[in-house]
């Protein structure tokens, strides 16, 4: 019997791919699309996979092909996938009555990047709550915009749709009705939707320990961990200077509000949310490079969002300014970060980096592609962003599989899989003679 039990790192692997499977079946039905025909499966797959792990890409324009019955299986998929499918099923247990048992609390922990069980039910009611405020509040924000556009119906669901999507970091949208695939470029101009849809991204990919940190010390900065410390710091950084940057190189030809919002957009919307206001395919080499950059550095650890994390990418890079300085401890805000952190990170920058640049050169082989588009589209996969330069849904069967199972990657996470695939590993095996390896 012991060969069938599952560790908590698998368990957590195979309910998104119960999840997965689940949705493309109920994708798959003629009651999922407007025209009342089965969708192929790989294709049911491919959405049920973007929309469970929060990624957005799309081979079918979302308002176009599905009812509003697929919509709202697109929608259930990307607030089970943003939340995680642990808390999904906690919280079920919760309304049920029921207790949760030590098995459950231990994934639920897993699940959502915290470290111990405990105060893990109280966290799982705090994130529950908030959730529902933040996207009814956003909800009724977008609904000032939509309903005078698109009617009370429409208006109303294009509203909880495009709220619940945009805190998941999903990128879903159900603007095509206008044009295909064009996303949110309607409302470049608009600062209620611009700025409704950049608060969500980043409050959905903050972390819900950064909340808690928020909600429980306030302005008291001095108290919250150092995790928090370091996702807050950072997301400033990585959204400030891109900001600059696409102001200064991309947007030079624009009125200046307009400039200001697609800047801070742009800026934003790369940790993992893939909604877009301005066309991404004009943009100048250096500007899908970057992009690339930020897609793979992603949102904060325990959030909706993807990607290798930020606070991978600052303890690299605070470990580099350790050994530029001479210094044999990684440090910040007055803490040391433990080797068994700075090990992690660097496995997983490794693992996000070489899925990415080989499934970019596999598909721009394949698809005789030129390697920057593809890498772009790899990296939006791998990140669970959504972002695209238009190639997606014109790639053949074989690379939108190779999309399909780098968006699982990327949503489970790179630590979580390594974990389930490898449980037996043994901290404590003999130790082997040690040899200098000079490197540098």
């Amino acid at each position: 019997m012991r060969f069938f039990r599952l560790n908590y790192f698998q368990k957590i692997i195979l309910g998104f791919a119960a999840l997965i499977l689940f949705g493309a079946f109920l994708l798959m039905l003629p009651i999922s699309s407007n025209e009342s025909v089965y969708t192929p499966f790989l294709n049911a797959l491919f959405t049920s996979t973007s929309a469970s792990c929060v990624t957005g890409l799309i081979v079918y324009d979302t308002a176009v092909h599905w009812s509003f019955f697929g919509q709202v299986v697109i929608l259930i998929l990307i607030q089970i996938g943003g939340l995680g499918v642990a808390v999904a099923v906690s919280s079920l247990i919760l309304l049920s009555g029921k207790r949760i048992g030590y098995s459950q609390r231990n994934t639920l922990a897993n699940s959502i990047s915290i470290s111990s069980q405990g105060g893990i039910m109280k966290m799982l009611i705090f994130l529950l709550k908030w959730t529902g405020v933040i996207e009814f509040f956003f909800a009724i924000l977008l609904a000032t915009q939509f309903i005078p556009e698109f009617g009370w119906r429409r208006g109303l669901w294009y509203s909880i749709f495009h709220s619940v999507s945009a805190f998941c970091n999903a990128g879903f949208d159900l603007m095509g009705i206008k044009s295909p695939y064009s996303s949110l470029t309607d409302y470049a101009e608009n600062p209620i939707v611009n700025l409704s849809i950049m608060a969500l991204i980043l409050l959905g990919g903050l972390g819900f320990m950064t909340w808690q940190d928020i909600a429980k010390n306030k302005g008291n900065l001095h108290r919250y961990r150092l995790q928090s410390k370091i996702i807050l710091s950072t997301t400033i950084f990585l959204v400030l200077l891109p900001a600059l940057f696409y102001f200064f190189v991309e947007f030079g030809g624009m009125p200046m509000e307009s400039r200001i919002l697609a800047s801070f957009f742009t800026a934003v919307t790369p940790r993992t949310a893939g909604f877009n206001t301005v066309d991404f395919s004009k943009f100048s080499d250096s500007g899908i490079f970057l992009q690339t950059l930020l897609m793979l550095v992603g949102a904060a650890p325990g959030s909706t969002g993807g990607g290798m994390k930020i606070t991978t990418m600052t303890v690299l890079f605070l470990t580099s300014v350790a050994i530029f300085r001479n210094n044999s401890r990684t440090e910040a805000f007055g803490r040391t970060i433990p080797g068994e952190v700075i090990r992690n990170a660097t496995t997983i920058a490794f693992m996000y980096i070489c899925l990415c640049v080989l499934s970019g050169i596999f598909i721009s082989l394949h698809e005789n592609l030129p390697l920057l588009t593809t890498s772009f589209e790899t990296a939006s996969a791998i990140a669970t962003v959504g972002l695209t330069l238009g190639i997606t849904p014109k790639l053949s069967p074989v690379s939108h599989v190779v999309l399909i199972s780098l968006m699982y990657i990327g949503r489970v996470g790179g630590l979580c899989l390594i974990y389930a695939v490898f449980p037996n590993a043994n901290p404590n095996k003999g130790k082997l003679v040690e040899e200098n390896v000079i490197v540098g």
